[in-house]
């Protein structure tokens, strides 16, 4: 069994929409409040009201993500990119990202893409049998995940160096 170099994750950060969708989507739940509220009853208004801010929460926590480098390698969303399959790794400002998510990009690279996130980095897979390019992974702080990536690729069992 191999033991962890380090406990607990290398890098952890949670992409989580800004305030303003929240606020909203009280917005949202508040007008609906007010139209039912008129228009049928108080306590009907404020039951809409009531289930509309909860559909609202659930959706904004569920387009939440979190990215994490840990022992296992790169966790983006859902994905899990083990530390054998990733290559070099390129961080990107918010011009060099926005290129990537359009035209610049590869439509057969993997995206874990939060559109109120303007930074990123890009890994590379290396994988012969993997026909994905790349992973494409919204981040706030691209140079620390960047280097991240690359302490844990040197540090990984085969030792790959990256650039």
């Amino acid at each position: 069994m191999d033991v962890p170099s380090t406990p607990g994750p290398r890098y952890r950060e949670r992409l989580t929409p800004p305030w303003w969708f929240w606020l909203a989507a009280a917005f949202w739940a508040l007008s609906l409040l007010a139209a039912y509220g008129h228009a049928v009853s108080p306590q009907v208004g404020v039951g809409v009201g009531v289930v509309a801010f909860t559909l609202a929460a659930v959706g904004l926590t569920r387009v939440s993500a979190t990215v994490v480098v840990d022992d296992r390698g790169l966790s983006a969303g859902p994905a899990h990119l083990p530390w054998d399959a990733v290559g070099d790794v390129e961080s990107l400002d918010a011009a060099e990202a926005r290129s990537r998510r359009g035209p610049g990009g590869d439509p057969r690279a993997y995206l874990m893409l939060r559109g109120w996130v303007p930074t990123a980095v890009t890994v590379r897979v290396d994988d012969p049998r993997d026909p994905t390019p790349y992973w494409f992974v919204s981040t706030r702080r691209p140079d620390r995940l960047a280097a991240a990536l690359r302490l844990g690729a040197d540090a990984a069992p085969d030792g790959r160096a990256q650039t």
